[in-house]
């Protein structure tokens, strides 16, 4: 055999399709939706993954409020956060980010499992979250996804 009988191919931005998928979080645990969650925006599921272009899917995730941590980190898990100011450090428990801004828990779960790039900032950005189970992304049809 003179040649290679097989290329890898490799998948351009303009040739990428993104599909729309719906996750129920109720009763699931944050890190390992999280992760799974991160996995499909990555495009990872797909087998025309390239890492270099943004061939993931949009992710809708529904009742963010109904989600559960396990152990005691719903009391001793703590979310800092720094204002630019002296003295402007501000730290808050997951039971209290869970009563105020429920969809923050899982936004910042899936954004620190995603690149620190530009491509991660796209990927970031079809991450849809709600509290409740309605949703403004009907005419995207968006399937139910197993895990």
């Amino acid at each position: 055999m003179t040649k290679l009988s097989y290329k890898t191919k490799s998948l351009r931005k303009e040739d990428a399709e993104h599909n729309w998928f719906v996750v129920d979080a109720e009763g699931e645990t944050v890190g390992r939706l999280s992760s799974k969650i991160a996995h499909v925006l990555r495009g990872k599921h797909k087998a025309c993954y390239t890492p270099h272009v943004d061939c993931g899917d949009n992710v809708i995730v529904l009742n963010a409020e109904k989600i559960r941590f396990t152990g005691k980190k719903m009391d001793d898990k703590v979310y800092l956060s720094y204002t630019g100011y002296p003295g402007g450090q501000k730290s808050i428990t997951a039971k209290e980010v869970l009563a105020k801004h429920p969809e923050r828990i899982i936004e910042k779960a899936v954004k620190g499992m995603l690149p620190k790039t530009k491509l991660g900032r796209a990927m970031y950005k079809k991450l849809f979250v709600y509290t409740g189970t309605e949703h403004p992304h009907q005419a995207q049809k968006p399937e139910p996804f197993k895990f």
